[in-house]
């Protein structure tokens, strides 16, 4: 939301979806303890624990009415993106806002539908099924550390798009590194497909190994504009040489982005 205010873009979403929200939908309560009205969640696997995002939730409504400072990288210092200033955004959110969004009506009827999975909550596995969300309905779509394991990334960002209402905003935080597959940051670019395959196993997912040049090459296929971009820049470890044969085509920019965040509309 602070990223989005920067931008001069809309930072009170009414819908928001989110692919990949692993064992927690803590991204989504906040969403809806911050004013969203509906909160879409989907997933390869079903993780989300239900116990755990009751917990959850009194949690994060502890730290809105405390107006805590969002945590920084003295507290988690791998999460991407960075911010600026890590203060409570009372620029966005004042108490006018906030007393609004926190009135105990609205909290019985979020904590109501964690606990039931229903109402201000749709929470899907496996993902990407067209039905569940009406065309051009979504204010925001996010996802942190997702789309690099979507094997289907076309018809990922075919289906988000079609989500997503021309006023609304992608958020896509994507991690192009071997997720510890290999001893170098970009060792699973010199692994052959059949050894991917066996690495892969039984495995629902794993890794794409798709670089920043796929994603823009479907960002433009689906006519998205690109309004943010923060990249993560490494050293390549190798010469496009020791590379495997499906990969020597990749560029020194593919090569050398190991991260980035995307903010997209239509």
């Amino acid at each position: 939301m602070v990223i989005l205010r920067e931008n001069n873009l809309s930072c009170k979403p009414k819908k928001v979806a989110e692919l990949g929200p692993g064992d927690s939908i803590g991204i989504g309560i906040m969403s809806l303890l911050l004013g969203a009205e509906k909160y879409y969640a989907f997933d390869v696997v079903r993780f989300a624990n239900t116990t755990q995002n009751v917990l959850m939730f009194d949690k994060l409504l502890l730290l809105l009415k405390n107006k805590t400072p969002i945590p920084g990288e003295n507290i988690f210092p791998r999460v991407f993106p960075k911010l600026k200033n890590y203060d409570f955004p009372s620029h966005i959110f004042d108490d006018e806002y906030l007393d609004k969004c926190l009135n105990n009506q609205r909290l019985k009827k979020i904590r109501r539908s964690i606990a039931q999975n229903d109402n201000m909550i749709q929470y899907s596995a496996p993902w990407l099924s067209r039905s569940d969300i009406v065309p051009n309905s979504i204010d925001l779509i996010i996802s942190q550390a997702v789309l690099e394991h979507v094997d289907d990334l076309d018809l990922a960002y075919r289906v988000m798009t079609e989500w997503l209402k021309n006023s609304g905003h992608m958020s896509h935080c994507i991690d192009f590194k071997s997720h510890g597959k290999s001893s170098t940051w970009d060792g699973h670019w010199k692994m052959s497909r059949l050894y991917w395959f066996l690495l892969r196993g039984k495995r629902p997912y794993l890794i794409n190994r798709i670089p920043i040049s796929g994603h823009k090459e479907m960002i433009k296929k689906n006519s998205l504009k690109v309004i943010y971009q923060k990249d993560i820049s490494m050293k390549p470890t190798y010469d496009n040489s020791a590379l495997d044969k499906e990969f020597k085509y990749l560029s020194l920019k593919d090569r050398s982005t190991s991260g980035t965040h995307l903010i997209l509309s239509k």
